[in-house]
């Protein structure tokens, strides 16, 4: 009975199959379709949504990120002017550079020459702390003492002191900085007045700004400028800019602004005023935003293949919107703590580091602070090149970390000068001064058997200085400026030698001569 009904209902159904089939098909096509349109508009609208916030929050990020290493740019600028006009003022501790007048008639021609030689002698002296083009006075009929090179004398020529006199616009500090005078953007003048009749003259080469611009954490892609206030371009990350006017679509972005970051389909630009220059970074949008565009056709691919997982399919779409983004940041993150030539922490987070370190050490415990400056670096790039030079950096940072243990903080803290914060102590019964000069001994030893070049045909070495927390400083502040003392009398030394820090160096300038201490 059973089975019976079963077989009829078959039939029945094959009866009627051929005249409902159409429009079940069609029925079943339909709310495919519309459970399809709806399942892909609810995706591509989550879709949307995610892309447009992750877009604001990355862009936002960049452009705060942007900001800073332009702000950090300008703060470099900033201080090298400020190194470069203190090294200026040291011409004012010499007597006779402010008393003496070359233009007065009235000169004993004897006593003229004897007291230009001694100006000129210490002027010189003064001359060899940088790399300086110009370092001398210019008196107003034009004679001169110092370092004043054939190049600035042939740019001014007969109105030498009046064309450097023009530069001074500071009336308080009667000085002033100027570049482009005649359309020659290649030096950059730093004038101060030294009384009626003399000015103070420094000068140098606007390349030399690239160790001020060259900053590890810059967004590869970045360019760099420095414009005066007519945008000008003073010194440029891109080559043959030198002395052109800023490009009209970068200006038109940041045109009277004195701090400002501007972000737009084509360009991220940021600008800090230094003085009456310009600091100004750039990047095409679609390269520092490369992985959001990139991101944005993934989402879009994944949502349209996976239409009909949706959980799974926005669960997905999450992760792989979370983790470029923190990849991104991590990566920028890693690039503003460590110095990517050398692999050791960079300028601020090591000076940071330390400072923190010291400042919660106690008075019995054993700190050192070494600085290490590469000597005859400039030799280096200047004979075989800067890529030579880049890799002596990071030799030195490989050197570093094997003779330094895992407990001492190292840092790049300029272009060839290095610092440790040793914490790390000796064996019990071992004295921890000697502890020290074997680690400076054995920087020294090994600098000594290392040459530059592929060729091995460029010796190098290694001046240190070193102070001792507690004994000449109880702040990161004072053991810097002690090792620094102690530094400069390693290289008066001869170079390729230490010297540990004491109250003699504060008295008189170390002599060159043999030893490894300044006690010695």
């Amino acid at each position: 009975m059973k089975k019976h009904d079963t077989g009829s209902g078959r039939r029945n159904s094959r009866s009627g199959q051929s005249s409902s089939s159409g429009n079940f098909r069609t029925l079943q096509i339909s709310m495919i379709i519309g459970y399809a349109l709806i399942v892909v508009a609810s995706i591509a609208f989550v879709s949307l949504y995610a892309v447009r916030k992750t877009d604001t929050a990355l862009k936002d990020k960049v452009i705060s990120l942007a900001s800073s290493l332009n702000m950090q740019m300008k703060l470099n600028m900033d201080s090298y002017l400020s190194r470069m006009e203190t090294i200026g003022t040291l011409a004012f501790g010499i007597e006779e550079s402010y008393t003496y007048d070359a233009s007065d008639e009235n000169n004993d021609e004897y006593e003229a020459i004897n007291t230009e030689k001694i100006i000129s002698d210490k002027l010189y002296s003064l001359c060899i702390m940088e790399n300086f083009v110009d370092y001398g006075i210019v008196y107003r009929n034009n004679r001169t003492v110092g370092k004043i090179s054939n190049g600035t004398s042939s740019l001014f020529g007969d109105g030498l002191f009046d064309g450097l006199e023009k530069m001074i616009y500071r009336q308080r500090t009667s000085d002033g900085w100027a570049a482009g005078y005649n359309d020659d953007f290649r030096r950059i003048y730093y004038v101060k007045r030294v009384h009626d009749n003399a000015l103070l003259v420094i000068s140098f080469y606007a390349a030399e700004l690239e160790t001020v611009f060259d900053n590890p954490e810059t967004i590869n892609g970045m360019d760099i400028r420095l414009t005066d206030h007519d945008y000008n371009i003073l010194y440029s990350s891109v080559s043959g800019e030198l002395g052109q006017p800023l490009q009209e679509d970068i200006m038109q972005r940041i045109a009277g602004q004195e701090s400002a970051t501007a972000v737009d389909n084509d360009y991220l630009v940021s600008v800090n005023s230094c003085g009456d220059w310009y600091v100004i970074s750039s990047i095409p949008t679609k390269i520092v935003l490369k992985e959001k565009n990139e991101m944005r056709y993934a989402i879009y691919a994944a949502a349209l293949l996976a239409a009909l997982l949706a959980v799974l399919i926005g669960t997905e779409l999450s992760f792989r919107l979370t983790k470029p983004v923190k990849s991104t940041f991590d990566s920028l993150d890693t690039k503003a703590h460590i110095d990517q030539l050398t692999g050791i922490l960079n300028k601020r987070t090591f000076e940071e580091t330390a400072a923190y370190r010291i400042s919660i050490a106690l008075s019995f415990e054993d700190h050192a602070l070494i600085l290490l400056d590469i000597d005859n670096f400039k030799g280096v790039n200047d004979t075989l090149g800067h890529a030579a030079g880049d890799k002596v950096l990071a030799r030195t940072g490989s050197i570093l970390r094997g003779v330094f243990s895992n407990e001492d903080y190292i840092g790049r803290i300029g272009g060839d000068e290095f610092c440790v914060l040793v914490n790390s102590s000796p064996e019990k019964g071992r004295s921890y001064t000697d502890y020290i000069k074997e680690r400076c001994q054995e920087l020294c030893d090994t600098f000594a058997s290392n040459y530059a070049g592929d060729a091995g045909d460029y010796k190098i070495s290694a001046s240190i200085g070193v102070s001792m927390f507690g004994e000449h400083g109880a702040a990161f502040e004072e053991l810097y400026k002690a090792a620094d003392k102690a530094l400069y009398s390693s290289k008066h030394k001869g170079k390729d030698t230490y010297t540990i820090y004491n109250k003699e160096l504060e008295d008189s300038p170390a002599k060159i001569g043999e030893g490894t201490e300044a006690d010695s």
